[in-house]
């Protein structure tokens, strides 16, 4: 099964609760199916978090796994503080996780929507 993470820039709050009806809804049905969002309030907030390096950095990760920062940081013969520094930002988003001896990605496929 591949694990999806939906990231959204821009939107109201309203848009927030129309989501968040539709998915009490849905749990009320019975459906519990976990839906990832990555929420951003602006473009500028999306490219503060997912840089050039960082998404070179993320599908790195998702077709191979490292064992350790250091390692990450010599596959793609950058800095280790970049690296680390990287893997912490998106680690905090999500996208990333460092678990069982592996620094690895946690989704599949990433879905853009960009509300104008």
């Amino acid at each position: 099964m591949t694990k999806e993470v939906k990231v959204q820039v821009g939107g109201t709050l309203r848009d927030d609760l129309v989501a968040f009806r539709e998915a009490w809804k849905r749990a009320e049905g019975g459906d519990f199916q976990k839906e990832r969002i990555l929420s951003f309030e602006s473009w500028e907030g999306l490219a503060s978090v997912m840089t050039g390096e960082r998404y070179r950095l993320l599908r790195h990760l998702h077709s191979h796994p490292e064992k350790s920062i250091n390692a990450l940081a010599q596959s793609l013969q950058r800095q280790y503080r970049r690296v680390h520094e990287d893997v912490t930002v998106l680690e905090r988003a999500g996208l990333v996780e460092r678990a069982n001896g592996e620094v690895r990605a946690t989704a599949d496929k990433l879905n853009a929507v960009v509300v104008l």
